[in-house]
């Protein structure tokens, strides 16, 4: 297994709508999934595309670490490898959550996602992957798929003052806080 360059936004492979594999069982195949999952590992991240390591093929991979599962009751997503995978929204409701990506280092959007979702490919056995899901799950899913099409998180963003660098997180908790406390009719708290 080896770790993977990870293609940054502006590289032609994450323009690219990439093609689907013919062969889910290939040996080849299976080595990219591998040093997918030990590049997701180091990012680290929740999930990864093919063409985020500069392979134009339709198979992403993702896991919600148990840290993460634990802060969120919905929304479990168990390490998949998701080969040519189709996504159908099985309502029109959307909700608005920050992402972050492997290809943006450093920042991080409040992007609109179906909430519920089903999800079917193939995994490395050549054999059908079909879920319903919902909440982080369904935005994990989405936020991946739109690599296989030529899609950053960016370009599904209503709104770009929602577009912010990491490291400025703690002025929109602040702010959410403060917001918070000023509906419940609470006094602001100090320093927030």
């Amino acid at each position: 297994m080896a770790i993977l360059k990870i293609a940054r936004m502006g590289h032609p492979v994450l323009r690219r709508v990439a093609e689907e594999i013919a062969d889910p069982t290939a040996t080849h195949i299976r080595a990219l999934a591998e040093d997918m999952l030990e590049t997701m590992v180091d990012a680290p991240g929740v999930g990864l595309a093919a063409p985020q390591v500069h392979v134009a093929l339709r198979m992403v991979i993702f896991r919600v670490p148990l840290t993460e599962i634990e802060s969120m009751a919905d929304g479990e997503a168990p390490l998949t490898v998701l080969i040519n995978p189709v996504l159908e929204p099985q309502s029109e409701d959307m909700e608005i959550g920050w992402e972050g990506c492997l290809s943006l280092p450093g920042l991080r959007g409040q992007v609109p996602r179906h909430t519920h979702l089903r999800y079917h490919g193939v995994d490395l056995k050549g054999e059908a992957i079909d879920r319903t899901v919902d909440g982080f799950h369904a935005r994990v899913v989405q936020h991946e798929c739109d690599h296989l099409d030529g899609i950053l998180y960016p370009q599904r963003m209503t709104d770009l003052s929602g577009l912010i660098f990491e490291s400025e997180m703690r002025h929109v908790i602040a702010e959410n806080r403060a917001r918070e406390l000023a509906e419940l009719g609470e006094p602001e708290a100090e320093n927030a």
